[in-house]
């Protein structure tokens, strides 16, 4: 189903609904009530609040329409061009718009709080302290909320709608945050926040009249929470590398390389998935050199068939394929081949078996020819290459190696060409041959010239 903002306009509305509710729930927390309910600091601060009950009511509600204009706009300016990553990315950009109205409320606080210094003696410092704690708490928990529900109904609900076949991640410019960030945030939420809630609330109620059994609560609080921060940042690796392994793996077998195994050496599923992954790309590449040894094998029989029918070139492959590996190897002693990959040296051996294989289209009756051949007869004889050419790129059209495919049809195609522009059948000159051609046209040539031919 394609997706537009009239078939799914009702989406971001539950959407803008969810984080409304979000941010109410949080609103509920009494954190900076339960911190300061005992300071004289926070009593005048009260009562200037309660004096100004209409503004303080407007400012407040702004902690709600911000992120809920904030999260129309963003569907406003949906296009045609950005729609689907737009959609996709809405669970993380509303929980992100969410807690714009708790940080537009911290700092109308700030500014409040520094006019309202001008006429009352109260300490802007430890209000605004204890009011960092409470916003960053209200953002954390909208965020958290509001990302776990949209992010639900978007995996099991409207994501399977309107994309049934998947193949989203690759769009561009989603917004991917990573598991190590969203494992954070939910563990501070659930975790460190209410313990870091709980030691302030503490420290508040004991600050007047610390004993000695106070300090080593505080102290068994510290250890708690330093404990916390360990298990936070080591269950946080121990999630992220199993799955940082297994799509560099992915990535990998993606560009044809089966060589590399992922290595994940546990007892739990990160484990299980490392080793059922191994043994499938270990199973693909077996299969994959099994299909690519009956190719070549195909490729050689016609070779040694089309040979079979040239009386006058007996041996021709095997020798030209022998000089071929004997040329390239001479090649890469040599400094300036020293960039000459491993893999195009092999590939170039292995093509050069296929490289008379247009020979096949030939008649009988010119490729047997003992004598000179005519003008249209040779004419006819140079239409090999091209035909060679074709013949290959059909033979391996459904290969998986690009790299070795274009290189053999290469060979095939171009080996008849000479330097001085005066060959067959482009006339191509210097550097404008391919490489891999100009190492079987030199083997090619050099068969001719040491062989009876």
């Amino acid at each position: 189903m394609e997706i537009n903002r009239k078939n799914a306009w009702y989406i971001p509305a539950l959407y803008g609904l969810v984080v409304f509710i979000a941010n109410y729930i949080g609103s509920a927390i009494p954190v900076s009530t339960t911190i300061n309910r005992e300071t004289q600091n926070y009593v005048i601060w009260q009562n200037i609040l309660a004096q100004h009950h209409t503004v303080v009511s407007i400012i407040t509600s702004f902690c709600y329409i911000i992120p809920i204009f904030s999260c129309f706009l963003y569907v406003l300016t949906m296009n045609k061009n950005n729609v689907q990553k737009r959609f996709i990315n809405l669970p993380i950009v509303y929980s992100s718009l969410s807690i714009s109205g708790w940080v537009y409320y911290y700092f109308a606080e700030i500014l409040t709080l520094l006019i309202s210094k001008k006429y009352f003696d109260i300490s802007v410092k430890n209000i605004l302290l204890v009011s960092a704690t409470y916003v960053i708490l209200e953002c954390l928990f909208s965020f958290t909320l509001g990302f776990f529900v949209m992010e639900t109904l978007h995996r099991k609900i409207f994501l399977p709608r309107f994309f049934p076949e998947g193949k989203i991640a690759s769009t561009p410019g989603l917004i991917k945050p990573s598991n190590t960030f969203l494992f954070t945030v939910f563990y501070i939420s659930v975790s460190l926040f209410p313990l870091c809630f709980i030691t302030f609330a503490y420290i508040t109620t004991i600050r007047a009249n610390i004993k000695e059994s106070d300090i080593k609560v505080l102290i068994f609080l510290l250890i708690i929470f330093i404990l916390d921060i360990v298990i936070l940042i080591t269950f946080a690796h121990y999630y992220s590398s199993p799955l940082k392994k297994l799509k560099e793996g992915t990535e990998k077998v993606k560009k044809g390389d089966y060589t590399d195994h992922v290595k994940i050496v546990s007892n739990d599923s990160f484990g299980e998935l490392a080793d059922t992954f191994n043994d499938m790309i270990t199973s693909i590449d077996m299969n994959n050199k099994k299909l690519l040894a009956v190719q070549n094998s195909i490729l050689t029989g016609m070779a040694t068939m089309v040979e079979s029918r040239d009386n006058s070139t007996g041996g021709h492959i095997k020798r030209t394929s022998d000089c071929v590996r004997i040329f390239v190897n001479y090649l890469k002693s040599k400094p300036e081949y020293a960039n000459l990959s491993e893999k195009f040296c092999n590939d170039v051996i292995k093509a050069a078996p296929m490289h008379d294989l247009g020979k096949i289209a030939v008649p009988d009756a010119i490729l047997q020819k003992p004598g000179k051949f005519t003008d249209e007869e040779y004419e006819k004889m140079k239409m090999h290459s091209a035909e060679g050419a074709r013949i290959v790129g059909e033979v391996l059209k459904e290969a998986d190696d690009e790299d070795f495919k274009k290189l053999a049809i290469n060979v095939a195609h171009y080996h008849h060409e000479k330097w001085n522009g005066q060959g067959y059948p482009e006339k191509l000159a210097g550097e404008q041959i391919p490489f891999e051609a100009r190492i079987m046209a030199l083997a090619d040539v050099f068969d001719a010239l040491v062989s009876k031919r």
